[in-house]
């Protein structure tokens, strides 16, 4: 019998809203008696955090991820450009990458995911901005409304965390302004006028919203969603449809796949900022003009390791 996996846990302890932490001891105490190493450290920021998975990676620990989508998303990236496992052990608001690798909820059953579970590999995204050094994305690229309902959801802490993202989504609908967007896929180029346009490897965002219901995390492809302007009334009724993906057979819904995607926007506003990029719950800053060179989006297909749950 092969020797147990070595652990580094990485936790975020402000990530739902403080559940982190708690989440750590009933996993590690099952580690620790199955017979593996268990380290665990909280996040010092971005840097250290970039050396700590070095060293992990180095020591042939695998790295989990203890927090939220942007925490889980962060370390994706170091991970892989490591050349390192991931674990991942949600402790956040969304935790939508966790509910696409199908990971279960109790402790016993995580820790053995990450005793036993399989190595798999996954795709993930590189976000680019022009003069800017690109950044690696887990779940998705969300341009324009969804940005800012992601930026109103940190604001929204004393809410009940399952009414936080519906409140969030309501309000930035409440007072979205439309842009108009250049998107270009594999060289295929369209104008929208839209209230947003996501760029997904993973179908859930914004917990548990199927935003792209066709996404596969293996598929070398991104799903892109555009959802092109109309009233605010209706896209606040329609906003239910997102949770089981049928809002893409909405005529004002356009879905493209592809590798290489191009994004640039003007706002309708005269005197705006620039159209808000997010992604997995994190600010990336905001798109370019149409009259200037675009954001690149590009998967970057199995670029990831990740322990997931094996066949039932």
């Amino acid at each position: 019998m092969s020797d147990p996996r070595s652990f580094t846990f990485l936790v975020n302890p402000a990530s739902g809203g403080g559940a982190a932490p708690g989440a750590v001891l009933p996993v590690s105490r099952l580690l620790r008696d199955a017979g593996a190493r268990v380290d665990v450290t909280y996040s010092p920021g971005p840097q250290a955090m970039a050396d700590l998975v070095e060293a992990a990676v180095a020591r042939g620990d695998v790295v989990v991820s203890v927090g939220g989508d942007g925490m889980l998303s962060s370390l994706a990236g170091s991970v892989s450009l490591a050349g390192g496992v991931l674990g991942v052990l949600p402790a956040g608001r969304g935790n939508d990458f966790a509910r696409m690798l199908g990971l279960p909820d109790g402790a016993e059953e995580q820790a053995a995911v990450l005793l036993s579970g399989l190595e798999r590999r996954v795709d993930l995204i590189e976000w680019t901005l022009p003069g800017a050094a690109p950044r690696r994305v887990a779940g998705s690229v969300y341009c324009g409304v969804d940005a800012r309902a992601a930026e109103l959801v940190d604001g929204a802490h004393r809410l009940p965390r399952k009414l936080q993202y519906p409140y969030a989504a309501i309000r930035a609908l409440a007072g979205y302004k439309p842009a108009t967007y250049r998107v270009s896929v594999d060289g295929v180029v369209g104008e929208y006028a839209a209230s947003n346009v996501v760029v997904a490897n993973s179908c859930y965002y914004g917990k548990g919203m199927k935003i792209a219901p066709a996404a596969v995390l293996d598929d070398g492809l991104l799903d892109v969603v555009v959802i092109e302007a109309a009233s605010k009334l209706s896209l606040m009724r329609s906003l239910p449809k997102v949770y089981d993906g049928a809002h893409v057979d909405l005529p004002q819904v356009t879905v493209l796949r592809g590798r290489r995607v191009e994004v640039a926007a003007d706002p309708t506003t005269r005197g705006a900022s620039g159209v808000p990029v997010g992604g997995d719950g994190e600010p990336l800053g905001a798109l370019p003009r149409r009259a200037g060179a675009p954001a690149l989006v590009e998967v970057l297909p199995g670029a990831l390791t990740v322990l997931a749950p094996g066949p039932r």
